[in-house]
């Protein structure tokens, strides 16, 4: 059946029902009204109702995406970890042999658009909301917050698939007359790369001025993370606006963020929500609110995801950085447990950062720290000309863990010591395969990246490798879906 057709039978079969009945509709996670052009039009009737759906959006910062796949996306992708565990989705993420109906792909689109959803809705109704208890204040940080998360979820998305779907609006009602502005909300095309990075920026430069400059915690926007993730679009983008990076370096750098004396700080736990945190997730444990996705990187139970590489450990070693490995990874005796073509089991690793790894976790993640807005900073600098300006900054994060400054005297050499201090600095932190994508780098360092005993891996990283496939049963229920090219 053509899906006009469909959406007509699905108006005819709901029509029994009462005009009041609600249904969910995939992937644009929001309720709809059926048949009844006149019902209601306000969605949320109190302030504690739209606090209840931000509430929802953050909680998503929680879901098996962020817990789990952002890490794999971002590290195992990359030459920082191998896959470990035994699960064969994972192991295509790894060996750059996805197709279209790997699960973790259509997990994540799943998980990425219901958030959008969520926010969707915050977004187009929040206006109509007359509660005198919701302040003109806060109804503005409420809008600056969804609109900062929206913005969030599409820069997960573009960077995955390239051009996606850009979904903005919601459904409130369905009936017969609105059948062609409903089909192309529930049925999008691809919109192209550029224009959802052109969404993406508007929707932070909306936060930017009205999310609160301080919070209660690390968790809530707030200006420094708005700005720091401008910072990061604007070095994605193509071209990359380097101006536009700097400028938003130094606004986040001017909220006061500042290093912690010690790298350990970050990761003993004694100290979450820490000056140099910008935005960061936290959990307060137990089964209600624990974080379960620290045990898959961490535990002599069973074999854990995310294996740290013999290449990242090389890394390391290359530049007599203890410091930094020892926080970064920790070494184990799995003697009698499981078995790994890339690692002894006497001398087996693990993910050291997030270390509270029990059942019902209280460990907090961290999505955004200064460390990486000075590298980012430093990046920028380098390409506007000022390589000693950039050199300075890599040598105040190199300070901080007893290593000598840098040597680099030119820029194309600078590029390479940015690249390498930002490994070394954010292992494990979801952002290497990120930067070697936006720098153009990915496919000369992971088709030499190196095993055990210096071997090449075999990677074969193609152009076409670099975004993922659409999934399958998203091509299968719209036709206006294309493949990316390659799969």
């Amino acid at each position: 059946m053509k899906p006009h057709i469909i959406l007509l039978s699905f108006i005819s079969m709901l029509a029994v029902f009462s005009c009041e009945d609600f249904l969910e509709l995939e992937p644009v996670s929001q309720s709809i009204a059926v048949g009844n052009t006149n019902a209601d039009s306000v969605y949320f009737k109190s302030a504690s109702e739209v606090e209840a759906a931000l509430a929802g959006a953050y909680s998503d910062f929680k879901n098996e995406y962020y817990q789990l796949d952002y890490y794999v996306n971002g590290d195992a992708q990359a030459d920082d970890a191998y896959a470990g565990g035994d699960n064969p989705d994972n192991f295509q993420i790894d060996d750059y042999k996805l197709d279209a109906t790997n699960r973790n792909v259509s997990r994540d689109w799943a998980y990425l658009y219901s958030t959008v959803g969520k926010t969707n809705t915050i977004l187009n109704n929040i206006d109509a909301l007359t509660d005198p208890g919701l302040s003109d204040t806060r109804r503005e940080e409420i809008i600056g917050e969804a609109a900062f998360i929206r913005a969030f979820m599409y820069f997960q998305l573009v960077q995955l698939w390239g051009d996606v779907p850009l979904q903005l609006q919601e459904v409130k009602s369905i009936s017969a007359d609105k059948l062609d502005e409903i089909y192309s909300i529930i049925f999008p095309a691809r919109t192209p790369e550029d224009e959802v990075y052109a969404q993406i920026i508007q929707d932070f430069e909306t936060a930017l001025p009205r999310v609160r400059k301080t919070a209660p915690h690390k968790g809530y926007v707030t200006t420094g993370a708005v700005a720091a993730m401008l910072a990061k679009v604007y070095a994605t983008i193509e071209p990359h606006d380097y101006t536009k990076v700097l400028e938003y370096c130094n606004m986040v750098i001017a909220e006061g963020y500042t290093l912690m004396p010690d790298y350990e700080d970050l990761w003993d736990n004694a100290q979450e929500n820490c000056a140099e945190s910008i935005f960061e997730i936290n959990y307060t444990g137990g089964s209600s609110d624990g974080n379960w996705g620290t045990k898959i990187f961490r535990g002599d139970d069973w074999k854990k995801f995310n294996l740290p590489s013999n290449d990242l450990v090389a890394a390391f070693d290359a530049e007599n950085d203890v410091i930094r490995k020892n926080a970064s990874i920790i070494f184990l005796d799995v003697s009698g447990k499981w078995s790994d073509p890339h690692w002894p089991q006497t001398h087996y690793p693990f993910i050291n950062k997030w270390r509270n790894f029990q059942e019902g976790s209280d460990q907090n993640y961290i999505f955004l720290r200064l460390a990486d807005i000075l590298l980012l900073k430093a990046e920028a600098l380098n390409e506007l000309g000022q390589t000693s300006d950039a050199g300075d900054l890599v040598d105040q994060i190199r300070g901080r863990v007893n290593l000598p400054g840098t040597s680099a005297a030119n820029q194309a050499d600078m590029r390479l010591v940015i690249e390498k201090e930002r490994r070394l600095e954010l292992a494990f932190e979801g952002h290497r395969w990120y930067d070697l994508r936006r720098t153009g780098r990915a496919i000369e360092v992971m088709n030499n990246a190196k095993g055990a005993m210096g071997e090449n891996l075999g990677y074969n990283v193609t152009p076409e490798r670099l975004f993922w496939p659409i999934p399958q049963a998203e091509l299968d229920k719209n036709s206006k879906l294309t493949q990316n090219a390659g799969y």
